[in-house]
């Protein structure tokens, strides 16, 4: 029997152990902390969540859950943190995977083995003997070690990443500038001023506010009438904007630039409010920062008491070897983000962030592909051939979209999921 190892006992994980379990697999999970659930544990005692008291998800519940595992029938439209732990908790209780994880294991190497005929790799845990696989499924996610702008140390009032933001009340009667405009920078604007005296927002790149709601139902259903696969990127953007302004207005009149290129959707269902009741107010990217005083790229400085970056993460994967890793800045060469084209039997889960959609369900298609893949179902092109599919693919989500990190693991779901169904077919070697 083919002996697997998971590193990661959240969302991708779990996922990829139930695909690859079904499939007749051995599956041993190493998860570093005492919980399932990956970043949707709050407080997750194995340092990694970015989880928020006031943390919700930003995909309605029925596009988000894994196909064959839907949300019960009173579960809310968007879910909170803790009722997307005890989804997972029961994900994996339903499909039997608890018993296949190995709590308070983190990963301290993960070594190929030249020893053996085909692909093999030694998985060593923290202060135990290394333990031999056939292949190995990276899931350890994407959002544990906070990215930090340059401009960090020059702030002499408190600074924090959103990775270690949790609750609004440290913040009363502060002067608070949010740096971000995804949709982690809006959930904490929106809880922060609450609290604050004052709550700007610097949004150096566009953004399109996207509402939760729109005629009565999650725009996630509205859109999906329109995007279907042979729909132009044109005509989605267009619909995109025209739902923005109908819900919004312009992106310019709330101090935001309206982006002309594709862009990663964000917004929160009382961000808006709060910029009509001027609790919260928009300015351009930071060009400066003496003290306490922010000076903007429009040239105004206003001071802040705290400062908080909302400005992403870096993949970090300390266990693999420079030669191993697929990381190259803010980018993975993996081919379809999955593949390491020099790594065979070495796979990764989760490494995106879908434009549009939910993460969970596009889970499952990247664990169905890893299954057929590591039972032999289908094969892959040369090393040689993929590489180049990775550079064309880097080359046009360089066309497609700003020139920001955050991009570099983005996907379009309608265009991915397309990509993995002619790849599956990919006859395997002899």
């Amino acid at each position: 029997m083919l002996k697997v190892a998971v590193i990661g006992a959240g969302a991708a994980g779990l996922c990829a152990a139930k695909h690859l379990k079904a499939q007749g697999v051995a599956v041993t999970i190493f998860e570093m902390g005492s919980h399932i659930g990956g970043l949707w544990v709050y407080e997750n005692d194995n340092g990694l969540s970015p989880a928020y008291q006031s943390l919700h998800v930003n995909s309605e519940n029925r596009v988000t859950a894994y196909v064959d595992f839907p949300f019960t029938a009173d579960a809310p439209l968007y879910p909170d943190h803790r009722q997307m732990t005890a989804y997972l908790r029961a994900y994996a209780e339903h499909f039997d995977l608890v018993k296949h994880i190995r709590f308070q294991s983190p990963i301290e190497a993960v070594q190929a083995d030249p020893g053996h005929g085909g692909p093999s790799w030694y998985v060593t845990v923290r202060g135990q003997d290394k333990e031999r696989f056939d292949a190995v499924v990276v899931a350890s996610g994407h959002q544990g070690v906070p990215l930090h702008p340059p401009f960090a140390p020059d702030f002499a009032g408190q600074y924090l990443h959103s990775h270690q933001y949790r609750v609004p009340e440290p913040f009363k009667g502060q002067r608070v500038l949010v740096v971000g405009i995804g949709n982690s920078a809006c959930d904490i604007a929106a809880d922060v001023c609450t609290q604050a005296q004052a709550t700007v927002i610097a949004a150096r790149s566009p953004v399109l506010l996207m509402p939760r709601m729109f005629l009565g139902v999650p725009t996630s259903r509205v859109l999906a009438k329109v995007e279907k696969p042979w729909v132009p990127w044109p005509v989605r953007r267009f619909f995109r904007t025209l739902v923005s302004r109908m819900a919004h207005g312009t992106m310019e009149q709330w101090g935001f630039r309206t982006p002309t290129k594709r862009t990663h959707p964000a917004g929160h269902h009382l961000l808006m409010g709060h910029f009509v009741w001027g609790r919260i107010k928009a300015k351009p990217g930071i060009a400066s920062i003496q003290g306490h005083d922010v000076r903007f790229d429009d040239g105004t400085v206003q001071a802040f008491d705290s400062i908080i970056a909302a400005t992403g993460y870096r993949v970090d994967l300390p266990f693999l070897r420079p030669e191993t890793s697929p990381v190259e800045g803010h980018w993975l060469r993996l081919f379809h983000r999955v593949v390491h084209p020099q790594q065979p039997g070495l796979y990764f889960m989760g490494f995106f962030n879908v434009s549009g959609g939910g993460n969970i369900r596009m889970m499952d298609d990247q664990a169905q592909w890893i299954a057929s893949l590591v039972n032999g179902r289908c094969g892959l092109p040369s090393a040689a051939e993929m590489n180049r599919a990775i550079d064309q693919e880097r080359i046009t989500i360089q066309k497609l979209y700003p020139d920001s990190p955050r991009y570099g693991l983005e996907l379009d779901p309608v265009d991915y999921r397309r990509q993995l169904a002619r790849v599956q077919r990919f006859p395997k070697s002899p």
